[in-house]
């Protein structure tokens, strides 16, 4: 009876054991296990179960291929199947280790605390993260500002903050973007609390704009306008910077209140324009770079932060530059003289025309006044003609010097462009490089003798060349034409000339009055028929012969009080 007792009391021992050995190890469970032996495809592992499990030797494997592990080790493994068909249980350390990972994401979303992670590809909306699992990166997720290059974050370790996280989707989603918020927020309350006028920091480049660069101080942007980033020119601040680059700048205000601050990198160095006219002294000749050019000239840098301008009259003695371009370009090595330094305005003024001998100095010894010249037409306007002499050196023709005797009302009714014409030096502006030529005074003037030809009282015949309302044109020469007004057409005044007489219709007149200053001959036709004034004319042209002071006028004059002593 009681080796009976015994034996049940063993039984329901070992029973106990067993049962207690079967109920620890549950499908869908981590449980410990030892490692009994591997082979090239296998690793039996004992649970304490009833049997031994087998897995998969790779997933005892490095990427390199490596066992990790050998006989004896004590591993965690997931028990997927309490015994299959062979009777054996099923276990899996890779899921295992993939259900811990998903445990403590579990936690570290529970507790906000950040899980580390490699980018590990570009999808649709954002990146793909391998934390342990695979997570999901949304694009307005990755930075504080919106990135457009995220292919280049790909193979990166980053630390995130779970935003979402749903275990039975296997749904997790990630943010760089609210650790760096809550980092930059500390740096900027940092940075407010130490912030001040006249501070140098260090700082990096967030954004480029057209007017200036924003710069990160440390939890707070400040704005380096364009004009504070250099004492020299500058077009855009990409030139300077790129998105990304560490410098230091200068605190020039800071509004605590909106929190806004204005930097200057310029304030740090020393400002090259004081002094700059001892450096600079009038006429001094010197050499640099031109760096800009506008319609009215170019900008040459003399030295960092300095640049002088050639306005376009300075550029050339004899070419009339319309644009520099025409002359220089952007990054040409020029030569050129100081003309003018305005330190308070920050100008300075040079000349490249005065790096050469000016040509006009020497004008009036090759062309002395009343020198015969010959030249092509360059130019033609409404004022005269430039005759070319030599490479930028015109002369003008007026368009009173053309012609002694016709009236031009355009130079173009007698020449073209490219025409070759000869003329007379008349005078040279040397000061203000204007040379003035002659063409009418290759010839004399007939108007100089015209005293002598038509002395008053000559009886002339010629046609009529022009009827106006006052009176009539005769022609008397080439060129040369006299006037008879309409009280000497006849004995009565004749209102309308032109029911009187037709161009081409010879007359007959006697001159009266010749003022060659004014190029003008005054004939009368009555005065043929009148011969007491006739006498008076001839009397008026000796009395002229005698002395040219005595005028028509002066005879009228004495005619008239000569009629009232008869009457």
């Amino acid at each position: 009876m009681s080796d009976t007792s015994t034996t049940d009391q063993a039984g329901e021992s070992f029973a106990d054991i067993f049962n207690s050995m079967t109920t620890e190890v549950k499908e869908g469970e981590l449980a410990q296990g030892k490692i009994l032996s591997i082979d090239d495809d296998f690793v039996t592992v004992d649970v304490g179960f009833k049997s031994e499990g087998i897995i998969a030797s790779w997933e005892f494997m490095d990427d390199d291929g490596n066992l990790q592990f050998g006989p004896g080790d004590t591993v965690e493994v997931l028990v997927e199947d309490a015994e299959d068909e062979s009777g054996r249980i099923v276990l899996s350390k890779e899921k295992a280790e993939r259900l811990k990972v998903w445990d403590e994401i579990s936690n570290a979303y529970d507790r906000e605390e950040p899980v580390e992670g490699v980018i590990v590809a570009r999808v649709k909306g954002g990146l793909s993260v391998d934390i342990g699992v695979k997570a999901f990166l949304p694009g307005s997720q990755v930075d504080l500002r919106p990135m457009r290059n995220l292919d280049g974050m790909i193979g990166e370790r980053v630390t995130f903050k779970i935003i979402k996280f749903n275990k039975r989707r296997g749904n997790i989603v990630l943010s760089r973007r609210a650790l760096l918020e809550t980092e930059r927020r500390k740096m900027r309350e940092s940075t407010l609390g130490t912030l001040s006028s006249g501070q140098i920091l260090d700082g990096v480049i967030k954004n480029l704009t057209d007017y200036g660069a924003f710069i990160d101080l440390g939890g707070i942007d400040g704005l380096l306008h364009v004009t504070d980033m250099s004492w020299g020119r500058i077009n855009h601040p990409s030139e300077l910077f790129g998105v990304g680059d560490e410098i230091k700048v200068k605190v020039l205000k800071f509004d605590p209140e909106n929190e806004r601050v204005s930097l200057g990198l310029k304030q740090i160095q020393p400002d090259p324009w004081v002094d700059a006219a001892l450096r600079y002294p009038l006429g001094k000749r010197l050499s640099g770079k031109i760096v800009s050019l506008t319609d009215y000239g170019a900008f040459i840098e003399l030295e960092a932060g300095i640049e002088g301008l050639v306005h376009v009259s300075e550029m050339s003695w004899t070419k009339r530059v319309k644009h520099p371009s025409k002359i220089v370009s952007v990054g040409d090595d020029v030569e050129a003289v100081v003309l003018d330094v305005d330190e308070g305005n920050r100008k300075i003024s040079l000349g490249m025309k005065q790096t050469e001998d000016n040509p006009w100095t020497l004008i009036e010894e090759k062309y002395p006044v009343g020198a015969h010249v010959n030249g092509t037409i360059r130019n033609i306007t409404n004022f005269g003609i430039f005759i070319g002499l030599e490479e930028g050196i015109d002369g003008l023709v007026h368009v009173s010097d053309i012609s002694w005797t016709e009236q031009i009302k355009h130079p173009s009714e007698k020449y073209e462009k490219g025409e070759e014409v000869e003329a007379i030096v008349l005078k040279i502006d040397k000061e203000n490089e204007k040379f003035s030529l002659g063409i009418k005074q290759l010839e004399p003037n007939p108007w100089d003798g015209i005293r002598i030809k038509y002395p008053v009282g000559t009886e002339v015949v010629g046609p009529v060349t022009s009827v106006t309302d006052f009176g009539v044109f005769v022609k008397l020469d080439e060129g040369i034409e006299g006037l008879v007004y309409s009280s000497e057409l006849a004995a009565d005044r004749i209102e309308n000339p032109a029911e009187h007489f037709e161009v081409g219709a010879e007359v007959k007149a006697l001159v009266v009055k010749v003022d060659p200053a004014e190029q003008k001959v005054s004939l009368s036709i009555r005065a043929v028929g009148d011969k007491a004034e006739r006498a008076a004319l001839k009397e008026l042209a000796v009395k002229e012969s005698q002395s040219q002071t005595t005028t028509l006028g002066d005879l009228l004059a004495e005619k008239l009080a000569a009629k009232a002593d008869e009457e």
